[in-house]
């Protein structure tokens, strides 16, 4: 009778032990994945609408995003991601960041 609640209490505390660590890296595999796909992921800025933009594009939320808009329907499609530099509240920092994102099509 011994045997087993020793056996037990082990097998408790081997799975009480082993279980969080198990689950962490569960975890941390899932947020792993969720970058890749953050990075592949490109967008047109001559054919995205606002709501796109500011889904796609770090640091770019709906205001901005409709500036790149209205810019591209005054001045005609971007030839260059550098060109978002003209477009008001978009900096340098924003268009860095936002580089390896933007495909111009």
């Amino acid at each position: 009778m011994q045997q087993v609640k020793n056996f037990t209490k082990i097998l408790l505390l081997s799975f009480v032990t082993f279980f969080p660590l198990w689950h962490t890296s569960a975890i941390a595999s899932d947020s792993q994945n969720t970058a890749v796909e953050k990075v592949v992921s490109t967008i047109n800025i001559n054919t995205a609408s606002a709501q796109e933009l500011s889904e796609g594009l770090n640091g770019v939320g709906i205001k901005r995003a409709e500036s790149i808009v209205q810019y591209r329907q005054t001045h005609g499609n971007f030839s260059s991601v550098d060109q978002l530099i003209a477009v008001k509240g978009i900096g340098e920092k924003v268009l860095e960041k936002n580089k390896p994102l933007i495909v111009v099509k």
